[in-house]
């Protein structure tokens, strides 16, 4: 029964290594918590941008369309990060189902 452990033990290092040689490693290109990082960070900048130009649209300052288009693409980065949230949330459950 060692046998089979100790192999296990070799795979999931193995596996590591090789995870860390990819692409991304290899051409210096961000880590996927990074990516998420930029992506929340991006979100919320698109949030702030619709907030200040619907305040903006109320002292009757910027154009219209340009209050709309704001506000769109903070609904669309949203509905993105709820997108990704879902997915995450399922991935995990499915991990957990798994039998060890």
């Amino acid at each position: 029964m060692a046998a089979p452990i100790s192999n296990a033990i070799a795979a999931y290092t193995n596996a590591g290594r090789v995870a860390g040689a990819g692409p991304a490693a290899e051409s210096g290109g961000a880590s996927f918590a990074s990516l998420l990082k930029q992506a929340a960070g991006d979100v919320g900048d698109a949030l702030h941008k619709s907030e200040a130009a619907s305040l903006q649209a109320v002292t009757g300052k910027p154009d219209l369309a340009q209050v709309a288009a704001a506000v769109n693409n903070a609904e669309i980065a949203l509905q993105a990060v709820i997108a990704v949230r879902d997915r995450v949330i399922q991935a995990y459950n499915d991990i957990s189902k798994m039998p060890i």
